[in-house]
């Protein structure tokens, strides 16, 4: 389903959308498009808020960073790993594909 515009998406930044009642973080990084869930694992925030840099995202609040290919978190406190959604970038439109 569509996200948002790929304009839409800071280079190294991320942007909130919500799919089927879902906080999703769209990320920016290495000329890469990525899908996370939005809701850090280790504090109940939004990660897209936070700073993107080299294939990860910040979380704000506390510093845990995440890697945007496989969510698995690449710093503590966060110790779970946040969902992932494949994306596909057709033109101007990120499309994401939600787990059924």
């Amino acid at each position: 389903m569509r996200a948002c515009s790929l304009s839409d998406i800071p280079e190294e930044g991320a942007l909130r959308v919500d799919l089927d009642g879902k906080p999703i973080c769209i990320a920016r990084s290495q000329g890469e498009v990525f899908a996370i869930s939005d809701i850090c694992s280790h504090a109940d925030v939004s990660l897209s808020e936070g700073d993107v840099e080299d294939g990860t995202v910040e979380c704000w609040l506390h510093g845990s960073r995440f890697d945007l290919r496989t969510g698995m978190p690449t710093g503590l406190p966060a110790t779970k790993p946040v969902a992932t959604y494949p994306v596909t970038v057709e033109g101007d439109d990120v499309l994401v594909k939600l787990e059924s």
